[in-house]
């Protein structure tokens, strides 16, 4: 989904990855196309001063880059399937999880986008049971 905000928020993430011209803009861009494809409607932003965040219905995830590493946080992790194992980090949390990757690591594309999948949904039934009409008790 492209919206005027998120055009600039896109140009922004372009800028990121062309800004870090390393193994952690190449990362990034991986993660960015993986996230793009796995839910066409996905909007892009840029928030709390420089993080691209990905959202449908809410927050899915964002991608922070670090010195050694490439971290995509999930904001509900906690309540997503995870069988391959994706998750390595903020685990102790009860809401988010994420995935450190070094400059070796190369993620399950698979797994990474039935996540993202798994989570838009997520958030989709999340904002729609907060939207349904509460029956009323006699």
């Amino acid at each position: 989904m492209t919206t005027a905000g998120s055009e600039d928020a896109s140009a922004q993430i372009d800028a990121r990855i062309a800004e870090l011209d390393d193994w952690r803009g190449a990362t990034l861009a991986r993660l960015r196309q993986l996230i793009l494809d796995a839910v066409p409607d996905i909007v892009e932003e840029w928030k709390w001063r420089g993080v691209p965040v990905w959202s449908h219905d809410g927050i899915i995830c964002t991608g922070e880059t670090y010195r050694d590493k490439v971290k995509l946080t999930f904001a509900k992790g906690a309540s997503l399937e995870d069988p391959t194992g994706l998750f390595n980090a903020s685990l102790e949390g009860n809401t988010r999880r994420a995935i450190d990757l070094s400059e070796a690591d190369v993620p399950d594309a698979a797994a990474l986008s039935a996540l993202i999948r798994e989570a838009a949904a997520l958030n989709t039934a999340t904002r729609s049971a907060k939207r349904a009409p509460r029956k009323r008790t006699p």
